[in-house]
């Protein structure tokens, strides 16, 4: 099962009020694991950056001059997303920023089934605080890179955060990253063992006749053997 966990950072918090897309990034998750494909762009804006925004996540217009606007990826970040499962925390916030990019270029608005993890989350710890880095604190995922909002980091530490949301992953069960990695699997060494005799040893029946005779009603006695039934109390 292919998902995309996406993230976007913006200059401000409404496409009606003239915001725009500055960055976004997805991550590929098959299976629920990384596989390590990941598209990851910024995006010039056409305008200003608030100050207050560039406060969270450090981005500034002169550092998005040289990127292109959205108009040039749009095609290479739907060919990206296809038509899978997106998994996003806030998912109405990125949505109405990326499908804002879209109506502008006359696209239709993104189709696909949304996961949102900060709905998963209020279901799953009712009352509990739920955003990205009170989940991240709970599960225990390192946060100590997350100085600013990133799309990029933001996308990968929400990958591992999703999969603790939706039950956790069992260690040594990245299967999914080997195999888009092209790695293939193989059963570990077993040693060779000569085949067990089927019939017992004499130590054998006399270390198994003192322990029925410990026994009080036992479920087999060598005794009924000629029965063909086990002897049940």
């Amino acid at each position: 099962m292919r998902e995309i966990v996406l993230d976007t950072e913006t200059t401000g918090l409404d496409p009606a009020d003239g915001h725009r897309l500055i960055e976004l990034a997805c991550v590929e998750l098959f299976n629920h694991v990384p596989t390590g494909r990941v598209f990851h762009r910024y995006v010039n804006p056409e305008r200003d950056i608030p100050a207050e925004a560039t406060a969270v996540h450090g981005i500034t217009a002169d550092m998005l001059a040289p990127h292109p606007v959205f108009a040039v990826i749009a095609d290479e970040f739907l060919a990206f997303i296809g038509a899978d499962r997106l998994v996003i925390h806030n998912a109405e916030f990125d949505l109405r920023f990326l499908n804002a990019e879209l109506k502008r270029l006359g696209r239709p608005a993104l189709g696909c089934e949304v996961e949102d993890t900060l709905s998963l989350a209020r279901r799953r710890y009712p009352g509990a605080p739920a955003s990205l880095d009170a989940l991240c604190r709970r599960f225990a995922i390192d946060l100590s890179a997350r100085t600013k909002h990133g799309a990029r980091l933001d996308c990968e530490l929400l990958a591992a955060v999703y999969l603790e949301l939706i039950g956790g992953r069992q260690p040594g069960l990245d299967l999914a990253a080997a195999a888009g990695s092209g790695g293939a699997f193989s059963a570990l060494p077993r040693p060779a063992r000569p085949p067990r005799p089927h019939a017992p040893s004499a130590e054998e029946l006399a270390a198994h006749a003192a322990l029925l005779a410990k026994l009080r009603n036992p479920l087999w006695n060598p005794a009924e053997q000629d029965e063909g039934s086990p002897r049940l109390g």
